[in-house]
This record gives structure tokens, C-alpha cells and sequence, in this order.
């Protein structure tokens, strides 16, 4: 009972971190999105200053996150990386040249454009990889005698580029929501101005997702439609209701904070979405939580560590948003 319970308890942690990283990375990804349609030089210089003090820090949640899944969940570890080897092999590629560009970006001018070019491809291919690799996932990984048993390509399907573009325009506007929350003046007023249309794109690609996902597998149709689960799964899309009227009301009256935290919150739920509809599979259709969790030995072992590392994370982490709190003087930096 006990082995039980553990590896449903670093499910909840592995889940935790992917989380964390989605809403924490996506912003900053959706930065780089947005790099093509911005106005000027400068307004680029202010974006990327924007999320310059914390995006590496965020990705220390993928880092814990891919990690955790090789140390706790071996079997799932080796189904979904061959499974999915391509764009995770392309959203990796993509966040090492985004990284570069942070750095080179500011020490050239006359290669200036194309490191622009290099961070703004990076965000994208990242940001559509992952949506691509979430949809495979969603869809159903085959899996005979413990390994993955599909073809090379069973990741690209409509319903995976459908996700990833979702996700794509999802983490745009993020990105547009947080420049809202950091900036001010005529770059603000433009950075409102493209989340509009993107909090639309994002709605209506949210709402093709979910209409399509309890079709592809009949465990999810039943976890979402049979009575009564119906009562209690209905809750999520009541709140992602609430959070999209929030989003669109807070934009109009041209609110700082609460168009970030709105768009946040529809991601928090559509995550929850997600998981509702995995329980208690770790891939979906067939390899559950306890089939691929390690010995119970390893799984104590991992946890001593990783509960006083993570309070750790979220401690610098905090403390980094705080420290660079407030709104960006194009000028002067943050103040």
C-alpha cells in the first residue's frame, strides 16, 4: 500500500513541475512568439528585458520534470521518449538556440536581426513542439511487452497539430498578457491590442481540444460524460468559463494584473483537464501510475531529496519574481 502511494505521490510532483513550467515558460516563450509582429527596436529591447532575469530559472521546471519521470517512472520514461523523439528532439534544439539569443543578442549589432530571428524561432518551434508532443500524448501511446510498439511518425496527426498550434497561441497570449502586466504606455497599449484577438484564438482552439479529446478514447468520454462523474468534472469548465469572462472584461477595462492571472488560470485548468481525464494512467490508453513506477526503494530514496529541493526552487524562484517585481523603464530597467 505504501509503494502504492508513493508513486501516486511523485505522479502528483512530476505533474506539479510540468505545470509550474508551462505557466511560468509559456509567458516567457510567448515573448518570443510575439518578436515578429512588434513595432520597433526598442519595443523588442523592452520585451526581451521583460523576461531576461527569469526565463532560465524557469526551465529548471522541465529540467525537474523530465528528470523525475527517468528517476521514478522508468517504464513511462522509455515508451513516451521514443514515442515522441522527434519534437522533443526539435523543442530542445529550439530552446538552445532561444538561449543563445538571449545572450548574443545584446552584444551585436550587426547580427542583431537574425539572433531576433534565432529567439523568436526558437519560442515558436519550442512552443508548437510541445503542443504536438501534448496531443500524442493525449491520443494514446501503443505500447506491447513494456516498449513502445508505434510506427515512427504515430506522433503527427490532425489532432496533435491542432494542439500544437493551440498551445502555440496560447502561450502568445500569455506572453501579450504579461507584457500588459510589465510594460507601459504606447507599448502596452499594443501588446492589449494583440491580446484581444489572440484571447479568441486561444478560446476557440481550447474549445476545439476539448470537444475533440473524449472522442479519441472511450475512458475519457465516460470519465467526462458518464452520471454522476458529470457533476463534479463539470466544475472545470465552469471555472475556465469564469476565467475567460475575467480575461476579456479585464482587457477591455485595460487592467494590469488580472489579464496575466486570467490566462494563467485557464491554463491551471485545462491542465486539471488533462489529468482528469489521464487517471490513473501515466500514458494513456494502458500503462497506469503503478505499472511504470520504479521500486518502492528508489522511489523513498528520490523523495528525501526532492522534498527539500523543491521548497528550495520555489524559494529563489519567488524570490526572483520579487526582487524584479514592478514595471520596466525602457530607460532605466525595472524600478
Amino acid at each position: 500500500m505504501f509503494g502504492l502511494e508513493l508513486s501516486f505521490i511523485w505522479a502528483g510532483i512530476i505533474a506539479f513541475a510540468v505545470l509550474v513550467y508551462v505557466i511560468l515558460d509559456g509567458f516567457d516563450l510567448g515573448v518570443g512568439i510575439l518578436f515578429p509582429v512588434t513595432t520597433d527596436e526598442e519595443e523588442r529591447d523592452v520585451m526581451m528585458n521583460s523576461v531576461a532575469p527569469v526565463w532560465d530559472g524557469n526551465e529548471t521546471w522541465l529540467v525537474m520534470g523530465g528528470g523525475g519521470l527517468f528517476a521514478v517512472f522508468p517504464l513511462a520514461y522509455a515508451v513516451v521518449m521514443p514515442a515522441l523523439y522527434m519534437p522533443i528532439t526539435l523543442m530542445l534544439l529550439a530552446l538552445v538556440f532561444r538561449g543563445v539569443a538571449f545572450e548574443y543578442r545584446w552584444r551585436t549589432e550587426r547580427w542583431k536581426r537574425v539572433w531576433d530571428m534565432a529567439f523568436a524561432g526558437g519560442s515558436l518551434v519550442a512552443a508548437f513542439t510541445q503542443g504536438i508532443a501534448l496531443g500524442a500524448l493525449v491520443q494514446g501511446i501503443e505500447v506491447a511487452d513494456r516498449a513502445y510498439a508505434g510506427g515512427w511518425w504515430d506522433w503527427l496527426t490532425p489532432f496533435s497539430i491542432l494542439t500544437g498550434i493551440a498551445l502555440t497561441v496560447g502561450y502568445a497570449l500569455l506572453g501579450a498578457t504579461w507584457l500588459v502586466m510589465k510594460l507601459e504606455g504606447r507599448i502596452q497599449r499594443h501588446m492589449q491590442r494583440l491580446a484581444l484577438p489572440l484571447a479568441v484564438g486561444t478560446v476557440c482552439f481550447m474549445g476545439a481540444v476539448s470537444f475533440a479529446t473524449p472522442f479519441l478514447n472511450e475512458e475519457y468520454f465516460h470519465r467526462w460524460f458518464d452520471w454522476p462523474n458529470v457533476l463534479f468534472v463539470s466544475v472545470v469548465p465552469t471555472l475556465v468559463a469564469i476565467c475567460i469572462g475575467g480575461l476579456f472584461y479585464r482587457l477591455r477595462r485595460m487592467n494590469d494584473h488580472l489579464p496575466f492571472l486570467s490566462a494563467m488560470g485557464m491554463f491551471i485548468l485545462g491542465f486539471i483537464g488533462i489529468g482528469i481525464s489521464f487517471y490513473p494512467n501515466i500514458v494513456p490508453p494502458s500503462l497506469t501510475i503503478v505499472e511504470a513506477a520504479a521500486p518502492d526503494s528508489s522511489l523513498k530514496f528520490a523523495l528525501v531529496g526532492t522534498v527539500i529541493l523543491i521548497p528550495l526552487i520555489l524559494a529563489y524562484t519567488a524570490y526572483a519574481y520579487w526582487v524584479f517585481r514592478g514595471k520596466i523603464d525602457p530607460a532605466e530597467g525595472y524600478h
